[in-house]
């Protein structure tokens, strides 16, 4: 598939989702710009869907995702899109109406960016997020390469499901990865 050109809201970090306090802190600042960004968009006539969480996922070797799982080695990138119309100055109007909320402490790191992913391959995960290796494996070393396609640009996953809020075994996860023809 190709992947449009989208805007979205992004903070970058480094290290294990599930004990790097940097991650947390991003997921706490982002979550809230996004809200404030809707009720904006809703006070103005433009009412829109807080869309799911989404992450680019990289590190220096490949096998930090795959047979290693080292995710303490893992660079990050969490992501929300958001319409077309959201500019860098509603951007910082949302900074602003959220600024005294309790754990929004990556508000400096937030940025507006377009993403243009273009040519990907996916596929839909159900499952926990550390039952995701087989499934990368399979398509980095045998889907891609049978499609006579190379990976390029970061892992990227879509969180279509609340970890918070559902049995690990029913996660939904898209597991994308952008492709370039050989």
């Amino acid at each position: 598939m190709t992947v449009p050109a989208m805007p979205f809201l992004m903070i970058d970090g480094h290290g294990d989702p599930n004990t790097a306090p940097e991650y947390a802190a991003a997921l706490t600042t982002i979550y809230p710009v996004a809200y404030a960004l809707k009720f904006l968009g809703k006070s103005t006539g433009r009412d829109h869907v807080v869309m799911p969480l989404e992450a680019l996922w990289w590190a220096d070797d490949l096998a930090a995702f795959t047979a290693e799982r080292d995710k303490s080695r893992w660079d990050w990138t969490v992501m929300i899109t958001v319409p077309e119309w959201v500019t860098a100055e509603h951007v910082d109007v949302a900074r602003e109406k959220v600024r005294t909320k309790d754990g929004v402490t990556r508000l400096p790191d937030i940025r507006l960016e377009t993403f243009d992913e273009g040519l990907a391959v996916q596929t839909l995960h159900v499952g926990s997020y550390d039952a995701e290796a087989p499934v990368l494996d399979e398509l980095h070393q045998a889907v891609i390469p049978g499609l006579s396609l190379r990976m390029t640009g970061k892992h990227h996953e879509v969180y279509l499901s609340d970890a918070r809020r559902t049995a690990p075994e029913k996660l939904r996860t898209i597991l994308r990865q952008p492709v370039e023809h050989i």
